[in-house]
């Protein structure tokens, strides 16, 4: 499987016209011309002696993005505000051995990881497939959670670097044996990160399988866009291209059923403070504790595989802005409702509501869901999925 080379020069050409037609500088320190793209250094060493390999990528404009073979682990994502002051604006630990820490495990946060075999829960951890019932880890109360105990986050991936003219890029690869966390099937797994000079970062799955088994990769990077250090993400501006949300039981388990965003407080169809609502008296903010709901994308008019917009989020002091476009059919907004400040970041502890997740996804227990999405791959398919992280500075969004 080979990196969607192709994929990122057509998204860099309506990147940078979008950008000059806008007016926004995408950075006032360009990079110098002599400068590798891509450097291959040592995050750590696993317990068993094997390396882990920290990978940065830096782009034309400035922007750079770090990431660790250990989990696919995107540890710091820095693109510059509206003064062109870079600041790293994903959550994450400058080396190897706080992702490792019995405390970091114990309330796994999954700060910027690949999630995997299936992100977010099924129901019990179990499922039928083809007159057959698996089951698999629980690891979130009586559910499966991203992937079980031991998922794609905790996993020493291969890894290999790329360049090209106006980008740079890891490709990373794993094969999940056959009853890996109870899935049936050797699942054959590449995730591509390209970093492109319109401040992009484009994120692509692919994935074959021996047997008949669900999948549901995503990325689990933290956002807050005025820097990882810099409080909570409550006055983050959000909107998200979604009239409708599904809501979860007890547990945290969808229940079926999709409800209209309107009238309620997981209504972002306008530009809104993250905190505006978060505290209302609102029976699914207080089963989350806050928003950590699966919200379901406008994509009627769209093919499938056509990237549509998904999310933005805006930071009106740095004036960052993100957008988030996907293949996609949900998107799961969590508002950092369990970082508790127990962990130190790069850049110190990580508080409540510190940072903020958008992970692209099928919806939460679609095997146990005949009315959801299918997750289901076969063998002679290939699952394909692909997320882009666009980031630009805006001094106001009066233009909206």
């Amino acid at each position: 499987m080979k990196p969607f080379l192709w994929k990122a020069s057509v998204l860099l050409t309506g990147a940078l016209l979008a950008g000059a037609c806008a007016g926004f500088p995408l950075s006032s320190t360009p990079m110098p011309t002599d400068t590798p793209r891509v450097e291959r250094s040592s995050f750590g060493e696993l317990p068993d002696g094997r390396d882990a390999a920290l990978f940065t990528l830096t782009g034309e404009n400035g922007m750079a993005v770090e990431a660790t073979a250990y989990g696919g682990i995107i540890t710091a994502v820095r693109v510059p505000d509206t003064d062109g002051h870079l600041e790293n604006v994903v959550l994450g630990f400058d080396a190897l051995a706080p992702y490792l820490a019995e405390e970091y495990r114990a309330n796994n946060p999954y700060l910027g990881a690949i999630i995997g075999r299936y992100g977010n829960r099924i129901a019990e951890g179990r499922f039928s497939l083809d007159g057959q019932t698996y089951q698999l880890a629980t690891n979130n109360g009586p559910n499966h959670l991203h992937g079980g105990a031991e998922g794609f986050d905790r996993k020493l991936w291969d890894a290999d670097s790329f360049e090209g003219e106006s980008e740079a890029g890891v490709v990373f690869r794993r094969t999940s044996p056959d009853g890996e966390e109870g899935y049936p099937g050797r699942l054959d797994v590449e995730v591509t990160y390209t970093l492109t000079d319109a401040n992009e970062l484009v994120v692509e799955y692919e994935a074959t399988t021996t047997e008949a088994t669900p999948v549901n990769l995503t990325q689990h990077s933290y956002f807050n866009l005025a820097g990882q250090d810099d409080g909570d993400i409550l006055d983050h501006r959000l909107q998200l291209d979604a009239e409708v949300f599904t809501p979860v039981d007890s547990t945290m388990i969808p229940t079926g059923e999709r409800r209209r965003v309107a009238g309620t407080p997981f209504d972002f169809t306008e530009w809104t403070p993250v905190g505006a609502r978060i505290e209302q008296n609102n029976q699914q903010l207080e089963r989350a504790g806050g928003y950590d709901h699966n919200f379901v994308l406008r994509r009627e008019n769209a093919d499938p595989g056509e990237l549509v917009r998904a999310a933005r989020v805006w930071e009106p002091r740095s004036g960052r802005l993100l957008t988030v476009r996907t293949t996609e059919p949900g998107v799961q907004f969590y508002s950092g409702n369990h970082l508790d400040g127990t962990l130190d970041g790069a850049a110190g502890a990580y508080d409540y509501r510190s940072g903020l997740a958008l992970e692209t996804q099928h919806f939460p227990n679609s095997p146990n869901e005949p009315g959801f999405p299918s997750t289901i791959l076969r063998p002679g398919e290939t699952y394909r999925s692909t997320t882009v992280f666009a980031f630009e500075a805006r001094e106001t969004l009066a233009e909206e």
